[in-house]
């Protein structure tokens, strides 16, 4: 701004003072010509008073004093124009004058004058003739500089002045500038009223206020949008990164950094210069990527450790231009552990199912075939009934488990004695307990639960269930209900044969057997432990298992 101002002042300076010097010159140089007029006009009339007096005399008298007129010129001229008398030259070297128009004016009009300008215009001559009585005339001629020459001959003045004023200009911006510019330094930024402002920047500084408004909303507003976006994505347990075009990772939330196990040093600075490719080297995770910067949507399943996730890649357009792509990665492991887990269930059910239907569908068979002897009718019946028995108790299973699963169980919870409810199973499995020569006893007190008394039955019964089944003879299972630091505690513990560790892990999935072919000689559908943990999830209450083979196990559910 400093150096347009300065260039202005200067071309103002510079403009005015070269019209002001041509005005004046030529102004100077018409009044010095006036002047020249009027001392010539004078002149000649003083000459012509003289000559009509004293006649050649008087020429000859100023000739002969040596100080004839050495500034203007004095010519006498005879009526056929011969040159009788020349201040300045010889006057017969002269040619004739009649035909000069002051002297062709006088001798017609009594007066005459004209100005001749040289051939080079740096000067002009003013003639005037007067004609004398007896004819002849006299003229007196002035020379003087032109209007060109006098504006010329001021250029060089001019140059110096310009070059003064350009200094003079540079240094008086340079000053007015910083007195007008220190008021608008000292300006704060938060408030721009306070301190001295110029009347005519006042305009300006409420404009800037009323601007520094709005900018100050927007910010905000895209402080809280930020804070927003912040939240969703550090709050997601999706991994969420999103990349430029060059592939250059411009922002990620943690669940990314945990899930694809990016370093902390990265994490800690989050414009750090990443590249996507550097997070997993995988040539899936790469395809995924590449394919969305080229435009597509793209998924793909990676699996990294023992862990299996879904990577989803969107390009990212602005103004129908790729800048980019989002990434969002799903951990699917839970997922796909459950489809296995269907797959396996399915499976198993069928199984499970075909078992009875085959024993059910051979005795029937035979006995429709007239191939039992009608002593045997009684025991072969028998055994269709029981094999439909635990046909129905395994339908009745999984179609529990299912519920529970789902979370569809269409029972309310209510508060339940819990050692009451202990106390009826143990009541109804006394009979098996003592049949295979196990002590079945009761211990603890009264506590209450909030639970599905059906539910919280079926989770006794198949723990008490289970620990006479595989006991040893002469075994004892102690069933225990307490509380422990304000938690209802239900204890099932058994001195049988014990649970191999490689199978603790897994005896809660549905239809799994430690020993299959004792599983099998014992009865069981198989599912019993399972519907005990999704009855424990259920109540939201925590299974515990603790097992040594060959001397019992004990099982924990505290609600």
């Amino acid at each position: 701004m400093k150096r347009k101002i300065y260039w202005n002042l200067c071309l103002v300076a510079l403009l005015t003072m070269v019209v002001s010097a041509l005005i004046t010159a030529l102004l100077l140089c018409q009044d010095l010509q006036t002047q020249m007029r009027h001392s010539v006009m004078t002149e000649v009339r003083y000459l012509e008073s003289a000559m009509e007096v004293s006649g050649e005399d008087y020429l000859a008298h100023l000739k002969s004093r040596g100080d004839g007129n050495s500034e203007n010129r004095i010519t006498w001229v005879a009526q056929d124009g011969t040159v009788l008398y020349d201040s300045f030259a010889d006057s017969e070297s002269l040619e004739n004058h009649k035909d000069r128009p002051e002297i062709a004016a006088a001798f017609k009009n009594g007066r005459g004058q004209s100005v001749r300008t040289s051939r080079t215009l740096a000067e002009q001559t003013y003639y005037y003739a007067a004609r004398l009585s007896d004819g002849s005339v006299i003229r007196v001629a002035s020379t003087t500089k032109s209007a060109l020459a006098t504006v010329f001959h001021t250029v060089p003045v001019m140059i110096a002045m310009g070059i003064l004023i350009v200094f003079g200009v540079l240094i008086l911006v340079e000053l007015q500038t910083k007195r007008i510019i220190a008021p608008i330094n000292k300006m704060d930024p938060d408030n721009l009223q306070a301190g001295e402002v110029y009347d005519e920047l006042a305009p300006l500084v409420r404009r800037l206020e009323k601007q520094k408004e709005t900018i100050r909303g927007q910010m905000q507003i895209l402080r809280e949008k930020q804070e927003e976006f912040s939240a969703i994505t550090e709050n997601m347990q999706e991994g969420f990164l999103v990349v430029n075009s060059r592939g250059d990772v411009m922002s990620y939330n943690k669940s990314a950094t945990r899930l694809l196990g990016i370093p902390v040093e990265q994490t800690e600075d989050h414009k750090a210069n990443i590249n996507i490719i550097s997070l997993n080297r995988s040539e899936k995770f790469r395809q995924v990527v590449d394919g969305a910067l080229k435009g597509s949507h793209c998924e793909q399943m990676l699996d990294v450790g023992n862990r299996h996730y879904q990577i989803i890649a969107n390009p990212v357009a602005e103004s129908e231009e790729r800048s980019g792509a989002v990434v969002v990665i799903l951990d699917v492991t839970e997922q796909q552990s459950r489809e296995e887990l269907r797959r396996e269930f399915t499976a198993n059910v069928s199984h499970e199912l075909k078992t009875p239907l085959t024993s059910i569908s051979g005795y029937a068979e035979i006995m429709m075939n007239g191939l039992v002897q009608p002593s045997d009718m009684g025991r072969f019946s028998g055994k269709i009934y029981q094999e439909a028995q635990r046909l129905i108790t395994l339908v009745g299973d999984i179609i529990r488990l299912s519920q529970l699963d789902e979370e569809k169980a269409q029972l309310e919870k209510q508060p339940v004695d819990l050692h009451m409810i202990a106390s009826n199973v143990i009541k109804r499995l006394q009979d098996v307990a003592k049949k295979n020569q196990i002590t079945l006893m009761l211990t603890g007190k009264p506590t209450v639960v909030n639970g599905n008394p059906q539910i919280l039955d079926e989770m006794i019964y198949n723990l008490c269930d289970n620990a006479i089944k595989y006991n040893k003879p002469f075994g004892e299972v102690e069933v225990n209900v307490s509380m422990a630091k304000e938690h209802p505690v239900l204890t099932v513990e058994d001195d049988g044969i014990g649970i191999p560790v490689d199978d603790q892990a897994r005896i809660f999935e549905r239809f799994y057997r430690v020993d299959k072919s004792h599983s099998r000689q014992i009865g069981g559908t198989g599912l019993g432990l399972s519907i005990v943990k999704h009855g424990a999830i259920y109540h939201k209450a925590k299974v515990e298992l603790k097992s040594a083979l060959g001397e019992g196990t004990t099982v924990r559910i505290v609600f």
